[in-house]
């Protein structure tokens, strides 16, 4: 028999661009804290930029260059955002043998 084994999204990825996963049962474990860790910051860089961009648009004198930049900043702390979303939404699961 097998028994479903969690699989946590990590806020990273690995060679290549492809998904990182977790298998745990210690939320409390050292890569659980290093991935809570690194979510909120990513999450707060998103806040960040998001002010950036505020401020950017209502700029009357803001260039295309700055606002090319700003849609590259956008981008990486909107993929960051949907990344952590996703990984708190849906943990993945993944059938293991029962070691019982």
């Amino acid at each position: 028999m097998t028994e479903p084994v969690h699989l946590r999204l990590l806020p990273w990825t690995g060679p290549e661009g492809k998904p990182c996963y977790l298998s745990t049962d210690d939320p409390r474990g050292y890569m659980s804290r290093l991935a809570d860790s690194i979510e909120s910051i990513q999450l707060g860089m998103a806040a960040e930029v998001l002010d950036h961009a505020t401020t950017t648009l209502r700029d009357k004198h803001a260039t295309p260059g700055h606002l090319r930049l700003l849609a590259n900043e956008l981008t990486s702390a909107l993929a960051d955002t949907l990344r952590v979303a996703t990984s708190r939404r849906h943990p993945h699961t993944m059938n293991t043998p029962n070691r019982s």
